[in-house]
């Protein structure tokens, strides 16, 4: 079985299917060291080639470069993709974060901004970053609404949200999916968030399985990687962790895969509501990804592999205290 005929998956129970893993392109727009945009795009046209549909973005990525390189590469594609677009982050002109807006007028407001730097007369999924604390979500989710009414966004979804914000997003209008961090390292949404998406229909698209690289043995550029402000990639912690980098590439060796491949099959064995948004930004990159589709692993498989990389074992918070505090996922 080819990839392009890999059994689709569903955005929840009121989305479209989906590919079984969907391209996040966040790192083609610099935030882990300088990226080649000629590659980027010629690795956007290969996973479509692929049968990869979803494509994830954000307005903040890159302060609009990652919407406006999506433009360029679906030129003559649009029609044979899903765009997903985060919003809501703001950020200077030094690149800073700033905190959250999702107003409603600042909903529409960045929207039509995204519209125009992708080159296109609709968003698939359009969501908030983040909860915005001094917004409810019902105004924020509402707003979007509106768009979906005028013809301007086709569903709505949410990110790193908690269980109760869901629950309230949710009464406003049916969400598709939940963009949220899942990997072997990073396991809290399976204990309260993964149940209510169930309960409710709506599917996980996460983000981070192989934890930015570090379970693939990826290392921080030497500047302009957000990585080197990560706790998991510091000092001692990454000293640490390394040791489960270790254990995971062994593991993957005696099955003749890499430990990318062996940490997106894991992804792809827990939950078939769960989509991993795998942030390739080379083609050889998305190859290996693409691989782990072929990877089998039994229930007894996917436990021992848990038991050797304990969730727990991990050195380190996933973001910095700021970050962290962003998460109403986390609280």
């Amino acid at each position: 079985m080819t990839a392009a005929t890999k059994p689709a998956r569903k955005l929840g129970t009121s989305g479209p299917e989906v590919f079984p893993i969907a391209l996040g392109c966040m790192g083609m727009s610099g935030m882990y060291g300088a990226a080649d945009d000629a590659e980027s795009i010629a690795t956007i046209h290969a996973a479509i080639d692929a049968g990869v549909n979803l494509l994830d973005t954000g307005d903040f990525y890159g302060m609009g470069h990652n919407e406006m390189l999506l433009g360029r590469a679906l030129h003559f594609q649009r029609q044979q993709v899903l765009l997903s677009v985060k919003f809501g982050a703001q950020r200077s002109p030094s690149g800073a974060w700033l905190g959250f807006d999702t107003r409603p007028a600042a909903v529409k407001t960045a929207l039509s901004y995204s519209l125009k730097r992708l080159g296109v007369d609709h968003i698939d999924i359009y969501r908030p970053s983040r909860l915005d604390p001094s917004v409810p979500i019902e105004d924020t989710v509402g707003a979007i609404a509106e768009m979906v009414k005028a013809g301007y966004v086709r569903y709505i979804g949410l990110s790193e949200m908690g269980p109760e914000t869901i629950r309230r997003a949710a009464a406003v209008h049916p969400i598709v999916d939940l963009q949220i961090e899942y990997a072997l390292i990073s396991r809290n949404p399976e204990a309260r968030i993964f149940p209510v998406l169930e309960e409710l229909g709506i599917a996980a698209t996460t983000y981070g399985t192989l934890s930015r690289g570090l379970l693939a043995g990826s290392q921080p550029a030497a500047q302009g990687d957000f990585r080197l402000h990560f706790p998991r990639f510091s000092g001692d912690n990454l000293a640490a962790n390394q040791r489960l980098v270790d254990t995971l590439r062994e593991i993957a060796q005696a099955r003749g895969i890499s430990a990318a491949q062996l940490a997106i099959a894991w992804a792809l064995h827990k939950k078939n509501f769960v989509i991993p948004v795998i942030g390739a930004r080379r083609r050889t990159q998305l190859a290996e990804s693409l691989a782990a589709l072929e990877v089998k692993l039994s229930s007894e498989e996917t436990s021992a592999l848990e038991a050797r990389i304990p969730a727990e074992a991990v050195w380190g918070t996933r973001y910095d205290a700021s970050g962290m505090r962003s998460l109403d996922s986390e609280g």
